[in-house]
């Protein structure tokens, strides 16, 4: 674990989740605020996706691009990441939603500011139903996370691909909760204003949804062939991912029809 903790590689990653968490939240937000005129739902919905394609394009090497705790709450359900770097991960994406809430106030004038976009139920929407519109949005967002990255796909592009995840999010949960799907969003502009309406729901929602996603994807929709033993020492940081890699893959072509057909 501590060697996990000290390493070069998961201090890069942190920085990166760190920042473009920070670029996330102000370019979101900022697509929130009245110029005099309230945005567009689709004008906002546009800036999201455009936001999150370019900022998954940014730190996809670096550390995953998760920029969003719910990700990193489903990848480590779903034994991708440590525990340890998951950790780390959401206290780096708390601190860069907090930061580029904080640089989007400083940079505004008072009289634009408003709530800074903080996420509130809307048209008399229940909190229980708030809280199953964000499981929902999540749960979409999260399923296209795994599929779009995962490591037997070759083709497409995750960035534009999550990009549309995240503006489809935005255009129908904007008349709802105002569309969090991400607790790091929800919680940056919440601390800078002060205000945190029913801020639970933009925890629990997104997180269950997260968790289903994690579920669905990888037992129910895609076979992951890692033991419980390969499981237990990605969760403590210990277990090689190239070894991994290849032994999934060994396993995924043992179970393959031309495989199978040959064996008989």
């Amino acid at each position: 674990m501590w060697r996990e903790l000290l390493s070069v590689a998961l201090l890069r990653a942190v920085f990166a989740e760190f920042l473009v968490t920070v670029l996330f939240v102000f370019f979101g937000l900022a697509s929130l605020l009245n110029w005099p005129e309230p945005p567009s739902i689709l004008q906002s919905a546009i800036t999201f996706n455009l936001a999150a394609a370019t900022i998954v394009q940014i730190a996809w090497q670096a550390s995953g691009a998760h920029l969003n705790p719910a990700v990193t709450v489903a990848f480590l359900f779903g034994s991708r990441i440590s525990l340890v770097k998951a950790a780390c991960y959401v206290v780096a994406q708390l601190a860069g939603g907090i930061a580029g809430a904080a640089i989007l106030y400083a940079v505004t004038p008072a009289a634009i500011r408003g709530n800074l976009g903080i996420n509130m139920i809307q048209n008399n929407v229940s909190p229980g139903q708030a809280v199953a519109v964000e499981l929902i949005l999540t749960l979409q967002l999260v399923l296209c996370y795994f599929a779009s990255t995962d490591s037997y796909r070759s083709t497409g592009s995750p960035a534009i691909i999550i990009g549309v995840s995240v503006a489809l999010g935005q255009l129908i949960g904007r008349y709802f909760t105002s569309c969090s799907m991400n607790p790091a969003r929800s919680f940056g502009p919440a601390v800078i204003m002060g205000q945190f309406p029913q801020h639970w729901i933009f925890w629990v929602g997104p997180l269950a949804g997260a968790i289903l996603a994690s579920l669905l994807y990888n037992f129910v929709l895609y076979h992951d062939p890692k033991t419980f033993a390969q499981r237990l020492a990605i969760l403590k940081g210990s277990y090689d991912g190239e070894e991994l890699e290849k032994d999934g893959g060994q396993q995924a072509e043992s179970l393959s029809l031309p495989s199978l057909v040959h064996r008989l």
